[in-house]
């Protein structure tokens, strides 16, 4: 039988924020990755970039089932965002904001075997521009801070300032983009009830406590 990997309960405690602040060590990760700019809500880019990172991961998966028995649930979307001016970072200056797009692959996948699935996924989607524009990395381990926010994206502003709190309480900085994992699907269900884990890469001096209340 091919071998399943769970990712979410390897990295559990990544994929399992709560609604108070905690600080987490996030280890190297690969990706396939594919960078956007301007408002994600102007749906024809965003979908276009979405989908081909989905077919992208999936093309790997049966590819690595079928030729090494290795077997893995696709991880959640997850979206870097980022400003050049910070203030324009703000929910009525999405025009402005540029983007990265994720979704994170075994840490067993080689890069060949990567690009190969790019490259057949290019093949096979010929209609996705996005998947011009893919590409495989693998980034550094790091300190953040993360929060798990209920609710409509929209809504998401009290949920990052109580974030953003606790980091400056801490005696920490910022130091990275704000980076989201979506949990849910907004296409599907009650906006109300989506789940979206809100993470800040920082620097932090010193050990500090793991978690405060919100």
């Amino acid at each position: 039988m091919p071998e399943k990997l769970d990712l979410k309960k390897r990295y559990k405690e990544l994929y399992s924020a709560k609604g108070d602040a905690a600080f987490v060590h996030v280890p190297e990760f690969a990706y396939f990755a594919v960078d956007g700019k301007g408002d994600p809500n102007e749906k024809t880019r965003f979908e276009d970039l979405t989908a081909s990172l989905y077919s992208a991961a999936y093309i790997l998966k049966f590819t690595l089932k079928k030729s090494r028995g290795l077997d893995w649930a696709v991880m959640p979307l997850e979206g870097d965002w980022r400003s050049a001016d910070l203030s324009s970072f703000a929910m009525d200056r999405k025009a402005e904001w540029t983007w990265t797009l994720r979704i994170v692959q075994p840490g067993e996948v080689s890069e060949a075997e990567a690009k190969a699935a790019i490259e057949a996924a290019r093949k096979k989607k010929p209609e996705l521009a996005g998947l011009s524009q893919l590409r495989f990395e693998r980034m550094p381990a790091h300190e953040a801070a993360h929060i798990l926010h209920i609710g409509p994206y929209e809504m998401e502003a009290p949920t990052i300032a109580i974030l953003h709190a606790f980091i400056e309480a801490e005696g920490c900085q910022k130091n990275g983009d704000h980076r989201e994992i979506y949990l849910g699907d907004p296409r599907k269900g009650d906006p109300s009830k989506l789940k979206t884990i809100i993470r800040q890469p920082l620097s932090r001096p010193g050990k500090m406590s793991k978690r405060r209340g919100s």
